[in-house]
């Protein structure tokens, strides 16, 4: 390769321009964040979420632009009865409402309530019959990453988690998790419940940690491609969305990822100007956070800049080993009760 001097005297400089435009390069922020002197529509947000290395277990961390996260309690658990991967809506009462479980091998589904996000009690639990899944006779005693959504439209909680079944002799690498689909129910008042479960999608595909959004009159689901990965089928192990005009479906085909490969554990929170929409994604098993931004939840979506230890390149920080967990909007005093009850600090 040339050295500086055995080049021309325009390549020099043309060299020198690249060099300086490259060591000044600045990305652009991402849309969404509000304009100086402008009130922002979403003042603050809640991360609850587990960490690496305590599997489970309920850690909060908050924000108050959507893209820079600080973990709280010293990076402690804030609240020790919890197990689960952490899912919390504001629901009918317009208290806040927490989903777990214990175990995927575990029979039941378990709530808890809170009027401020720091002290929880016990709401009740559930317990799904898997056996009457209608067109499902070979699902097995299996409930993962249960999720809610409470429909103001109908006045609702949706319930969704994801079962596997059996897929008998196959060739498909991983049957445990190409067998697993998207199962619901929704309730009043997350007491009494319908009946049966019924499958979420009309389409034959591996989904997990599907969650549903409402956007105007249209209702996204967003959720993993669980298939693994072939050049049969390209799109395993990434986000995907779908859409229908009804909560309940049917839902259209899934649109292309939005994600890059091996991510799961989708999150979704509105901007702060409410005017473009934040998904991010765990790249696992605990490795980082991706996230995803579009003016709408039709898309097109592209990929923010993280992750890369890089100040002038990052444009958005998670504390480090959070892993799967539920993103909220809350108001300001509710994230300045949240810190002074937990004592916002650095991880330890």
């Amino acid at each position: 390769m040339p050295n500086q001097a055995s080049l021309e005297p325009t390549s020099v400089v043309l060299a020198l321009l690249w060099l300086t435009a490259t060591v000044n390069a600045q990305l652009p922020d991402p849309p969404g964040q509000v304009a100086p002197g402008e009130h922002p529509e979403h003042e603050a947000y809640l991360f609850a979420h587990m960490v690496h290395g305590d599997y489970w277990r309920l850690y909060y961390s908050v924000s108050l632009d959507g893209l820079h996260w600080t973990i709280l309690n010293g990076g402690k658990r804030v609240f020790e009865e919890y197990r689960g991967h952490a899912d919390i809506c504001q629901g009918h009462d317009r208290r806040y409402y927490l989903v777990g479980n214990r175990g995927d091998d575990q029979p039941d589904i378990n709530f808890w309530v809170s009027d401020d996000l720091i002290a929880w009690k016990k709401h009740g639990d559930y317990v799904p019959d898997l056996k009457r899944v209608p067109d499902y006779a070979k699902a097995m005693a299996r409930i993962g990453a249960p999720k809610l959504f409470f429909d103001q439209a109908s006045s609702q909680y949706l319930l969704t988690w994801h079962t596997t079944h059996d897929l008998g002799k196959t060739d498909l690498p991983e049957p445990y998790w190409a067998g697993q689909r998207t199962l619901y129910v929704t309730s009043k008042d997350l007491h009494t419940f319908s009946d049966p479960p019924r499958k979420l999608f009309p389409w034959n595909l591996a989904t997990i940690d599907t969650l549903v959004r409402k956007e105007g009159d249209c209702y996204y689901a967003i959720f993993k491609d669980e298939r693994y990965p072939t050049l049969d089928w390209t799109t395993g192990k990434t986000i995907r969305i779908c859409s229908s005009s009804h909560l309940l479906g049917p839902y259209s085909d899934p649109g292309l990822p939005v994600s890059p490969g091996f991510r799961e554990a989708p999150t979704l929170i509105p901007s702060p100007n409410g005017k473009a929409w934040y998904l991010y994604y765990e790249q696992y098993p605990g490795v980082a956070y991706g996230l995803s931004v579009a003016a709408s939840l039709k898309g097109p979506w592209f990929q923010v800049s993280g992750g890369t230890q890089h100040r002038d390149w990052d444009k958005y920080s998670l504390p480090p080993k959070v892993r799967h967990g539920s993103m909220i909007p809350i108001t300001r005093n509710r994230y300045d009760a949240l810190v002074t009850a937990f004592n916002r600090g650095p991880a330890k």
